[in-house]
């Protein structure tokens, strides 16, 4: 794993996550959306999610815990730079599976496009 994968591993969610929920309400998406989002991707309900906000885990084990829909791989496209689905560290590509996600939705694609299958 690259520093900058590492530095990304290391992030935690909980810091990343007050981002998200402003880029998504700039742009007059829901914070409830947004939990759909990453409920879709992860697993996570809202209870689960706030203990891990909480307990400021890393991305590393936000998504260690995380029950990855097996839809994911169908998310493609290019976020900071990155084709997704060329990236090969597992962790790394999740997290941008999430960016991707994220980013579909302050642009206002319909949720049933962002969540695929």
């Amino acid at each position: 794993m690259d520093t900058q994968n590492q530095r990304i591993a290391k992030m935690t969610f909980s810091s990343v996550y007050p981002l998200y929920v402003a880029k998504v309400k700039k742009k007059g998406r829901t914070e409830e959306e947004l939990h759909q989002v990453i409920e879709w991707l992860t697993g996570f309900g809202r209870k689960k999610l706030q203990e891990l906000i909480d307990e400021e885990v890393t991305f590393e084990t936000f998504f260690r815990q995380a029950s990855l829909n097996e839809n994911a791989r169908h998310i493609t496209g290019v976020i900071c730079g990155y084709r997704v689905e060329e990236i090969e560290d597992p962790l790394i590509r999740n997290v941008r599976y999430l960016d991707k996600l994220v980013d579909e939705l302050a642009k206002g694609r319909k949720m049933e496009k962002i969540l695929r299958g």
